[in-house]
């Protein structure tokens, strides 16, 4: 006969062996949480936590950006909440000497597109047909 060691998963799940009551598993998520909190900022303390490069860090976050739009779970931005994270971002970037410099087509194009999504694209024809009328008029 086996022993309660050599009891297959099956054999545990059906004679109750799987749910003990001791361990880390068995404790409630907001107990596991407080646990693994705990212990992250002792490694932070003691100098042994991971340090995520900036890679690493932008894989985590779109992980957990997905994980959260997949369970219904995350933050939808309105418009004006898109527009000062991005002028946050942008700011920051250009602190740190790591935001993009466009050059005179990316930004006529960037622009071009920006109007475009607002509603407010211009036809290629009315440049030019504004063009021409500013100038008669000097």
């Amino acid at each position: 006969m086996a022993t309660s060691r050599e009891k297959t998963s099956e054999e545990r799940s059906r004679t109750g062996g799987g749910t003990s009551k001791r361990g880390f598993a068995s404790m409630d998520a907001e107990r596991q949480r407080q646990i693994a909190s705990q212990g992250g900022k002792a490694a932070h303390e003691k100098g042994t936590a991971h340090e995520f490069d900036s890679a690493e860090a932008r894989e985590a976050g779109r992980k957990g950006g997905k994980a959260a739009h997949e369970k219904g779970t995350a933050h939808e931005f309105d418009s004006e909440e898109a527009r000062a994270a991005g002028r946050k971002g942008g700011k920051a970037a250009h602190e740190k000497g790591t935001a993009h410099e466009f050059d005179s087509a990316e930004a006529r194009e960037a622009g071009r597109k920006g109007g475009e999504a607002r509603g407010k694209g211009i036809s290629s024809e009315q440049p030019a047909k504004a063009g021409s009328q500013s100038y008669k008029n000097h």
